[in-house]
């Protein structure tokens, strides 16, 4: 006969087993370089990431050939959708940590964007900004989430959580190369062309982005029984942050609000002098509430979420110059460079390219990296954070020296392919200075209770980016209407030196500030 405590710590552990529960201890004790919960993590991203990126690539180029806007306009709109769908990662991250959870958020998200791709798969032409609006709230609720459920597979102290961030950015770009060459081509009749007959091209290619996210969550569905206590709910007994439980309307009133929210962002979006309205009051809000949860926090505590803003600040910077990628060089793209690459050996769709070399650089580079910081960390030689992020804006300045460049390879307006591919490759050493550093140091910086509102801060700061680089895209393209393909091209490539330097000057001044920063980090590596 089995003894009351025996036969009690027996159900709790069938209890466990059918959960799927390890103990978060468990789950960080793990041996070698990577968590194995992180493939699956990766492989959910990854497909997410194939959704985003096959739309954000079709954007622009879908809007001035489908929808007839003007390039200015289609800057603009771009701006304001990516700007938007980064906003509300903020309030998906906020709604994580206080009633969804990490798991039901990404679920949640995750079933949004599948309605919005099959909306923009029926009809693009008459559910455009409709099916944006279900894709801009889904990312919200998806993007933040994952991204702090790598985090917790590490302890604090752990030298490796970079190296898994970096193995991390690598699936989220794998999705991207695919999701952001594949689409646009299938569009553009790259690809299939034989195969889709040319009204239902843009079709497919949205409704492609349906079945990435689809593929996503049925994986997340099977990895969330090996998290242990990783993205329960508030509440939940297991969970890490121990809080009172919620009563379960809270959960049903974020579902109905959300959906009662969609028209109003539909009518924002479409919108652009909205968008000027909503960032100029998203910002200022965000960081009052964020000085409340602060005032709750002790001097250390407090000291880091000061750091982790001076690394947002200048992440608005970066992305604002990084993001041209779907603004103005989606337009540079389709008009000024041919179609030959490696001198000639392959022709590939140049907006393609665009929207997928630098994740196609990424895929490969990422585990370098990775293993370069584990390998300089063993011998006490790797470069703080700080640092890092300068370097990032360092090699972001330089390849837009290279995108400069490209005028001095050009034809009657025609840019090599060659060349703008070498800058793609330059800008994507910078962005894996920055960019899953970033995201390490969100987790690092962060009091547990507060990780989903500072991930959804990291991507907020992307919102403010993305605003930016559409004001950016969109003052190229007033001061090119009209013009040859030779002016378009001197215009573009000039503006591009332009910010090259205002990148190095950041990097510099970045670097500079690094031991104000460091002593505010109090010790975060």
């Amino acid at each position: 006969m089995i003894e009351l405590p025996k036969m009690e710590a027996f159900l709790i552990i069938i209890e466990m087993s059918k959960q799927g529960q390890q103990t978060l201890e468990q789950v960080q004790q793990f041996e070698g370089k990577y968590p194995k919960q992180i493939w699956s993590l990766f492989f959910s991203e990854m497909w997410e990431r194939f959704c985003f990126y096959g739309m954000r690539g079709m954007l622009v180029f879908f809007m001035i050939t489908q929808l007839n806007f003007a390039e200015k306009e289609a800057n603009l709109q771009y701006g304001a959708t990516q700007a938007f769908v980064y906003a509300f990662t903020f309030i998906g991250g906020l709604f994580a940590d206080k009633i969804l959870g990490f798991r039901k958020s990404l679920f949640w998200g995750g079933t949004l964007m599948i309605v919005g791709s099959a909306l923009l798969a029926t009809d693009p032409h008459q559910f455009f900004f409709f099916g944006l609006a279900f894709i801009i709230i889904g990312t919200g609720f998806f993007k933040p989430n994952i991204s702090t459920m790598v985090g917790e597979l590490y302890r604090s102290d752990d030298n490796r959580r970079d190296a898994g961030f970096s193995l991390f950015y690598a699936g989220i770009n794998l999705g991207a190369f695919l999701g952001g060459y594949i689409c646009v081509a299938i569009g553009k009749g790259y690809m299939l062309a034989s195969v889709i007959d040319e009204a239902h091209r843009w079709n497919v290619a949205f409704g492609l982005a349906a079945v990435g996210m689809l593929i996503s969550l049925i994986n997340f569905h099977f990895t969330k029984f090996h998290l242990g206590p990783i993205g329960l709910k508030p509440g939940h007994p297991d969970a890490i942050v121990k809080v009172k439980e919620l009563p379960k309307w809270a959960e049903y009133a974020v579902y109905i609000g959300t959906l009662l929210l969609i028209p109003l962002v539909q009518v924002m979006v479409s919108k652009t002098e909205y968008t000027d309205i909503f960032m100029y009051l998203i910002g200022p809000l965000t960081l009052i509430y964020l000085f409340y949860e602060m005032t709750k926090l002790n001097k250390v505590e407090r000291n880091k979420l000061i750091a982790a803003l001076v690394f947002i600040l200048f992440s608005i910077i970066f992305w604002g110059i990084y993001e041209q990628s779907g603004g103005s060089l989606s337009i540079f793209a389709a008009k000024n460079l041919n179609d030959s690459i490696l001198g000639g050996l392959f022709h590939l769709d140049p907006n393609g390219v665009n929207n997928s070399g630098g994740a196609f650089f990424i895929i490969i580079l990422a585990p370098i990296f990775g293993l370069l910081w584990i390998w300089l960390s063993k011998r006490k030689m790797e470069p703080n954070t700080i640092i890092k992020f300068g370097l990032g804006f360092i090699f972001l300045g330089l390849g837009y020296y290279v995108l400069f460049g490209t005028k001095f390879f050009a034809q009657d307006g025609i840019a090599s392919l060659d060349v703008f591919t070498l800058a793609l490759l330059v800008i994507t050493v910078g962005e894996l200075c920055l960019s899953p550093i970033g995201l390490s140091i969100m987790t690092k910086l962060s009091p547990a209770k507060l990780q989903g509102i500072m991930m959804g801060m990291w991507f907020l700061a992307s919102a403010y980016g993305q605003y930016v680089a559409g004001l950016i895209g969109a003052s190229m393209a007033e001061a090119r209407e009209g013009d040859s393909l030779a002016d378009k091209l001197i215009t573009y490539t000039d503006s591009y030196k332009q910010l090259g330097v205002y990148s190095l000057i950041a990097g510099i001044v970045l670097i500079a500030l690094s031991p104000i920063v460091k002593k505010l980090m109090s010790g975060v590596k």
